[in-house]
């Protein structure tokens, strides 16, 4: 989740995974969303590919490894 702004100074919470397209405007961006929906930002371009960015840094970061062979018990065939 990326906290935006809308025009009216509103903060708003995007998710991230949601935006398929940014189009930049004068002194706005556009967002399209894969739901349809369509959100007007004051936020550039570049701020929101970077929130966008730094929000992907910090799930994957959390990430836990999973390892596929714990737990797994060899049989002598």
């Amino acid at each position: 989740m990326v906290k935006l702004h809308k025009l009216n100074g509103a903060e708003i919470v995007v998710n991230a995974e949601l935006i398929e397209s940014i189009e930049p405007g004068q002194g706005a961006s556009l967002l399209c969303l894969a739901t349809g929906n369509k959100l007007m930002v004051c936020e550039g371009t570049e701020e929101v590919v970077q929130k966008v960015i730094e929000y992907r840094r910090k799930v994957n970061a959390e990430a836990k490894t999973i390892n596929p062979i714990a737990g797994f018990k060899r049989e002598n065939v």
